[in-house]
């Protein structure tokens, strides 16, 4: 037991008195604290000017070594956050997380970029890689714990990211491509009453860009239609999706979708008679006699040439024979 414990007193003796043969993969650097330092990490990285040290950052960027550029890009904003270099500097981080497939992390990282240097000259392409991460999310990319565990999709996150877009740069090339994003995530997520304000909201701020204000309200129109396939006895929505069917085909007489929207139409108006009736059914099975005749008279207004509408003419006369 003494031998061993004379051996390992040994090692540390030999460790002290030979400091530099020894591998050192933690640095202590006075102002930034502890950093590992990768085995085979060039020795001469490290700089004192800003200028130095983004060069260093950039060229590893070049060369597909992205862990060494972050590691550089990060030094210029932690010793340089106020240079000339910080911006560019901010944006290696992002293109460096987005290349080790940190979406997350890059998204915020070039939100950064935004909110600290507006006047940034790659300001658009910035808020296109975001709305590239935030497709990708859309698609079913899992959100990571940590940066690191895949966990799940979320819907929720994905239209915060198309909603920062947004908010960052209203009017920017890629703010209608982003708040139709909101649109689709909110659909997905099954969530119908925001996704119709979220079109709807891309519909009346672009309304200059007719393809975006056309394509944004007819998937208004499709979401207040799934939203009334799923309410029996709620017709206001099925009344909502009409009226928006309409306008679109007032709007946008010309579109190739107009077909499509009548049919649909004709569906929510037979619906809509379908509920009416089961409604007065309801009414007239508990003998109240007035609300049946509201109901079944709807049925009239709704779709009057269905053979819906000639059971509601023979229930209207019986009830009216009754009274």
């Amino acid at each position: 037991m003494n031998r061993w414990l004379l051996r390992i007193l040994f090692i540390l003796a030999a460790l002290m008195f030979f400091p530099f043969s020894s591998p050192a993969p933690l640095i202590y650097r006075y102002g930034e604290g502890w950093t590992y330092e990768k085995p085979g990490t060039p020795t001469g990285w490290y700089k004192d000017r800003a200028k130095d040290q983004l060069d260093v950052a950039q060229k590893a960027f070049d060369k597909g070594d992205y862990s060494l550029a972050l590691k550089s890009a990060q030094r210029v904003l932690t010793a340089w956050p106020l240079s000339d270099y910080a911006p560019q500097s901010q944006y290696l981080v992002g293109r460096c997380y987005e290349a080790k497939k940190q979406d997350e992390k890059a998204f915020k990282a070039y939100q950064d970029i935004l909110n600290k240097y507006p006047k940034s000259a790659n300001f658009q392409e910035v808020q296109q890689r975001q709305l590239v991460i935030a497709n990708r999310f859309l698609a079913g990319q899992r959100f990571k714990i940590w940066g690191i565990l895949p966990l799940f999709p979320s819907m929720d996150k994905t239209a915060d990211m198309f909603d920062k877009i947004v908010k960052t740069g209203p009017y920017s090339d890629v703010a209608p491509q982003a708040q139709m994003g909101i649109g689709a995530a909110r659909e997905k997520q099954k969530d119908y009453e925001a996704a119709v304000k979220a079109y709807e909201a891309a519909a009346d701020r672009y309304n200059d860009q007719r393809e975006v204000a056309a394509d944004a309200l007819f998937k208004a129109g499709m979401v207040y239609n799934k939203q009334a396939k799923t309410a029996e006895y709620d017709q206001s929505i099925s009344g909502q999706a009409i009226n928006t069917f309409n306008d679109f085909a007032a709007l946008y007489p010309e579109d190739s979708r107009v077909p499509q929207l009548q049919q649909i139409i004709t569906s929510l108006k037979a619906e809509q008679a379908r509920g009416n009736f089961e409604t007065a059914k309801f009414y007239e099975n508990n003998k109240k006699w007035d609300g049946a005749l509201i109901y079944y008279n709807e049925v009239l207004i709704k779709d009057p040439e269905s053979p819906m509408a000639d059971q509601a003419r023979q229930r209207i006369d019986t009830i009216k024979k009754r009274k």
